[in-house]
């Protein structure tokens, strides 16, 4: 009997005693990915796209948007540029290729001729 008493005493002081209340701790972000698939161009800023083919053949600018055209012998390669996020960093959203007389060209394809031009 005693043994309950003191088990139930002590059971009802440690239900009784504050507890601090637990702040979340901020996790930091991780690290962005490198992406795997070599042929997808979506989310690269201008200088990576410069840093993998070149300097482009043509710049345009529209309003706040850019289209950079990379030529080789094999196909072109039109990538179109638009602000992103709060940053406002331009970043490719879409990819055209194509050959220099305007046909189909595999895009994967195209972008591998081009970074081999480059290297």
């Amino acid at each position: 009997m005693r043994r309950i008493l003191a088990l139930s005493i002590t059971l009802s002081l440690a239900a009784c005693t504050a507890r601090q209340p637990q702040t979340p701790v901020a996790q930091p972000a991780p690290p962005k990915p490198e992406p795997t698939d070599q042929t997808s161009l979506t989310g690269l800023t201008t200088q990576e796209l410069v840093a993998r083919f070149g300097v482009p053949a043509l710049q345009i600018r529209e309003g706040n948007s850019l289209k950079l055209q990379f030529r080789g012998r094999r196909c072109v390669m039109d990538a179109y540029l638009y602000p992103s996020g709060g940053s406002g960093a331009l970043k490719v959203t879409h990819v055209d290729t194509r050959t220099p007389t305007g046909g189909a060209f595999d895009q994967a394809a195209c972008i591998f001729s081009l970074r081999e031009r480059a290297s």
